[in-house]
């Protein structure tokens, strides 16, 4: 409909253009010499001459500007619309001349100006303001329907593009803004209902995923009751015994119901970092504590360690149990040597390294042993979620510290990096 009166208008325009220029054309004639009127100017200037003045002439019928010369070219007389140079230029004008006679005697000139070039003149002027004001007024129209496309049309699209980036980039919380004059009106509110469902369907994912965790989170939780009970009845069957079968047979429970508690207390720690509910509380420490914490795990005193130097610590108590928990149990587990701690200051954190005599790792693997979910090579017969090391880093690194790991040529090595208050 737009593009109809478009087509219409420019068409309405031309012809009024057209128009114009026939009604300019045709308005301007070329004034014809009335030859009464001529005669009867020569008949007055030939009677009044030398007394030829602006009232000889006050009741002529000539219409047209005229000139009287006398033989010598002077100008006798002029009307006042008339500016006359010279014969020759009348000539080249192609004026009317005619002579002046007085007792027979030729006299003067009588010369009527032939006003043809002024009137093509001014015809070509009028001809270009109509035709210039045309073009004006198609180039304003032309703007405006520019303007309006680009308004209706391709800045509606633009706004798609925008949007579909966004939705792209999961920025569904954008809307589509949409016009009352959209063309697109229906298509764009179809693409702002598929940003409001995705973003729905993303919550609702988002909720069950939420749902699945803490649902696991509470598992792991309720399972370690009966596995602290499991190990509690161990030890007092331990303590009890006195057969060496029966004494064999509790080690295997309690050493069982270890792992099981190290794989659930792994899970139950990666729910909640996933979850984003995995706190540490960081303070100063004495040093003096992490021998506690050594001897936590030193069964059947495997570990061996040096004194470790007085100074104060930076870190959260249990969290940093929780990871010297989880790198000695990985050391009984896949290397199954004694454990020697070496301890010492170097750059503003206090080292701790944990050496076993195993077989390492290869190279290849070392890299990713700190990466979610991986276990290596050696794994094979060995329960494992291969959680471990990966949230021992998470909490080394929210206490500020580091961890990290290398192979020796007569075992392997875990650094611990403790900040310095």
């Amino acid at each position: 409909m737009r593009l109809k009166l478009l087509i219409i208008t420019i068409l309405t325009v031309f012809g009024v253009g057209i128009v114009l220029s026939v009604i300019v054309i045709n308005t301007k004639n070329i004034a014809e010499v009335d030859l009464v009127a001529l005669n009867d100017a020569v008949k007055t200037a030939e009677k009044h001459w030398g007394q030829i003045s602006r009232e000889t002439f006050q009741h002529s019928d000539i219409k047209q500007p005229f000139t009287i010369l006398d033989n010598a070219e002077n100008v006798i007389y002029e009307t006042p619309d008339n500016h006359f140079s010279n014969l020759y230029g009348a000539i080249k004008n192609k004026d009317t001349i005619m002579d002046l006679k007085n007792d027979d005697e030729i006299v003067g000139k009588l010369i009527i100006r032939n006003n043809e070039k002024e009137i093509i003149q001014q015809m070509k002027s009028e001809l270009a303001i109509s035709i210039s004001l045309l073009f004006v007024f198609l180039m304003s129209i032309s703007i405006f329907y520019i303007l309006y496309i680009y308004r209706t049309i391709l800045k509606p699209f633009q706004q798609l593009r925008t949007f579909a980036a966004n939705v792209a980039r999961g920025n569904l919380d954008i809307p589509l803004n949409m016009d009352r004059n959209n063309y697109f009106g229906a298509f764009t509110e179809s693409f702002d209902l598929l940003r409001e469902e995705l973003d729905t369907a993303r919550q609702r994912e988002y909720e069950s995923n939420r749902s699945k965790k803490e649902l696991v989170a509470t598992l792991s939780h309720d399972i370690k009751t009966p596995v602290s009970s499991i190990k509690a009845v161990s030890e007092l069957m331990l303590m009890q015994a006195k057969d060496e079968k029966i004494m064999k047979q509790a080690n295997t429970i309690y050493s069982k119901a270890e792992q099981i508690d190290l794989l659930v207390t792994d899970m139950f720690h990666a729910t909640l970092e996933e979850l984003q509910q995995l706190k540490l509380t960081v303070s100063e420490k004495s040093s003096e504590i992490l021998v506690d914490m050594i001897e936590n795990v030193n069964y059947d005193h495997q570990i061996e360690y040096e004194p470790i130097p007085q100074c104060i610590i930076l870190m959260d108590s249990l969290r940093t149990q929780q990871v010297i928990d989880n790198i000695i149990s990985n050391s009984y587990k896949y290397a199954g040597t004694k454990i020697t701690i070496k301890s010492q200051i170097n750059q503003g954190y206090l080292e701790l390294h944990i050496l076993d005599f195993g077989p390492g790792v290869s190279e290849e693997e070392l890299p990713l042993l700190l990466n979610k979910y991986y276990r290596g090579m050696n794994v094979e017969g060995k329960s494992g979620s291969g959680l471990g090391l990966y949230i021992s880093k998470y909490f080394m690194e929210n206490m500020y510290g580091q961890i990290n790991c290398y192979n020796r040529c007569d075992g392997f090595t875990v650094v611990l990096k403790i900040k310095l208050a």
